[in-house]
């Protein structure tokens, strides 16, 4: 953990965030200058701190889980890989409908995605949105084009069309609320400046950040924008796959089962401001899950 430490040079102090890494079997301290006294912004300073040092330790992990995604991906049979994304996809849309409420099993989402049997006592809705979900993520794959307005208007209204007709494909105009967090969403007059800008940033930045961060923000910006009434959060993490799809990363699916710690990083992130806060967890979590590429030879 990053911590202020201040020195004492000819009588005069002054104050450094200082932190220990681990590297080649060596511990390490780096330091950062703050000043003469301590920033009132020093909680943002140590956030930024932070995340250069794991930005240094994590980029190389991150990229040999491309290279070795790279190589496992070639040595596929082409009916192999087919079989692979489509049992990602049915997983995929059952974690990202059944977070935000659905009441499908995944043995359910499995059979009606894969061989179109309906569940039984079951809301329509919910088969309908599963079924719409992983259509926009195929097309989605296919797409040649890259992120838009335009096309995440598009997918929305694909995703709401059969279920929720008189918002789909809609920016809101009306101020909403997250059940259960802290997080208030921007007021509707914030909505279409704040969706130009996420925009305008993303084709500023998206040949500067290595991909896995630019996805990791894509999520976050996006989702914290709150742009639509309903779909927020299945839209973001389609758009994190986007970008993670299109630059040869594997996808990232998020499990129902352990979704109390990617809402508190959501949340801490939004509340405080500090967007390193959730790109620390999706670093974690996305190493966690594709560590054992990283290692394949």
């Amino acid at each position: 953990m990053a911590y202020v430490t201040k020195k004492t040079v000819k009588g005069r102090t002054y104050y450094y965030l200082a932190h220990t890494v681990r590297k080649g079997g060596k511990v390490e301290k780096k330091e950062r200058y703050l000043g003469a006294s301590v920033p009132k912004d020093a909680e943002k300073r140590i956030s930024a701190f932070l995340y250069e040092i794991y930005s240094e330790k994590w980029f190389g992990d991150l990229d040999k889980i491309k290279e070795g995604y790279s190589r496992e991906q070639k040595a596929l049979p082409p009916s192999a890989a087919k079989k692979e994304l489509e049992s990602f996809s049915v997983r995929f849309t059952y974690d990202s409908q059944r977070i935000e409420g659905s009441t499908l099993t995944l043995r359910e989402t499995a059979q009606l995605l894969e061989e179109n049997i309906s569940p039984k006592n079951k809301p329509l809705q919910d088969a309908k949105e599963a079924e719409a979900h992983q259509k926009v993520f195929f097309e989605m794959l296919e797409s040649k084009k890259d992120l838009s307005l335009n096309d995440a208007l598009y997918w929305h209204k694909m995703l709401f069309q059969d279920t929720k007709p008189d918002i789909a494909g809609k920016i809101r105009a009306h101020q909403v609320m997250i059940s259960g967090s802290r997080f208030v969403p921007p007021s509707p007059v914030e909505v279409y400046p704040m969706l130009t800008e996420f925009f305008r940033w993303y084709e500023k930045s998206k040949g500067k950040l290595h991909p896995v961060e630019m996805a990791a923000l894509v999520h976050l910006k996006f989702v914290t924008i709150h742009p639509f009434a309903d779909g927020n959060g299945r839209m973001s993490r389609l758009m994190m796959n986007f970008v993670l799809n299109r630059s040869g990363f594997p996808m990232l699916n998020v499990p129902y089962e352990n979704r109390s710690g990617y809402y508190t990083a959501l949340e801490r992130a939004q509340v405080k401001g500090q967007e390193f806060i959730f790109v620390n967890w999706f670093f974690r979590k996305y190493i966690k899950e594709f560590g054992r590429l990283a290692k394949k030879k």
